[in-house]
């Protein structure tokens, strides 16, 4: 599992302009996330919106994805919901082969107790065939997974990792104070990576490495190796364009970043919607801007 040291890009799925899904496109970014050399993509998470995609459309996507990588690069699914048996059921009728672990995001709308997340969490990976990542994100679930246990869960010998998009150091830095060995702490954030590196994390699943997978992996790349000032370099080249992509929403900035680059068009499926125009024209001068560095 040590490709989790480093950079995964949580894949978005293109849709053409009549919200119908752009295989094509799908395989113009798998192949420029592999190109950008990325350390292994993440399939079916928020950035995919895999909400709104129904079961066949999965099913071709991750069909897609893995023969478009050619074992170039491992890959993650994303499992995850807020009905335990459902995950378990889902779990158990999807083909994994081809992929190395599961990104499980943290029950939302229910809002469980740490006990609740702790016993959800530990059924999915006594179940699981493949290793589990943990998903913490606050925002979008309205629950909190505590460091205390996400700890108690890092002793599951299933569950190998956390995508802490909690954007709280503090509780971090408790996770990678006190882990055990081979427990990985991942950024889901794109501009807290740089910090939590640099407090002994692992590395990012990030959101605009869709666009510039080269650069972002560059800068976690450095990070690890403790050259700061490089890795900061690149953080402050990227900086600008990451606030600017989340304005409007996620994954609408990146969208709307990728068609300038020509992969994909910038159409999502609601309820969300593409970004304004003011923000559209902030978005690709940053982007002209990172080219031409």
């Amino acid at each position: 599992m040590n490709f989790l040291r480093g950079t995964g890009v949580a894949i978005v799925t293109p849709f053409n302009p009549d919200a119908s899904v752009d295989y094509t496109a799908l395989r113009h970014l798998v192949s420029h996330i592999i190109n950008g050399k990325a350390d292994y993509i993440v399939i079916l998470g928020t950035t995919g919106e895999t909400a709104t995609l129904n079961k066949e459309e999965k099913n071709e996507v991750l069909k897609i994805v893995k023969a478009a990588a050619e074992n170039k690069i491992p890959l993650v699914i994303g499992i995850g919901g807020n009905d335990t048996q459902k995950i378990l059921h889902e779990i158990s009728e999807t083909d994994l082969s081809g992929f190395s672990a599961i990104l499980s995001v943290s029950p939302y709308y229910n809002k469980p107790t740490q006990e609740g997340i702790y016993k959800h969490y530990s059924l999915i990976a006594d179940h699981s065939p493949l290793p589990v990542i943990l998903y913490n994100v606050p925002a979008r679930t309205s629950s909190n997974i505590l460091p205390e246990t996400t700890l108690r869960l890092a002793q599951h010998k299933n569950i190998i990792a956390i995508k802490e998009a909690s954007g709280n150091l503090e509780q971090c830095s408790k996770i990678i104070k006190n882990k055990p060995d081979g427990f990985f702490v991942i950024s889901g954030d794109d501009n807290f990576t740089l910090p939590l590196l640099a407090l002994g994390g692992d590395g990012v699943i990030s959101v605009v490495a869709n666009a510039f997978p080269l650069q972002f992996s560059e800068m976690v790349r450095h990070a690890i190796k403790n050259d700061v000032a490089t890795a900061r370099r690149f953080h402050f080249l990227l900086n600008d364009l990451v606030h600017l992509l989340f304005v409007d929403g996620n994954p609408a900035g990146v969208k709307c970043a990728l068609q300038h680059l020509s992969i994909g068009k910038e159409t999502v499926r609601l309820p969300l919607t593409e970004v304004t125009d003011t923000t559209r024209k902030k978005i690709i001068e940053e982007v002209q801007k990172i080219q031409k560095s």
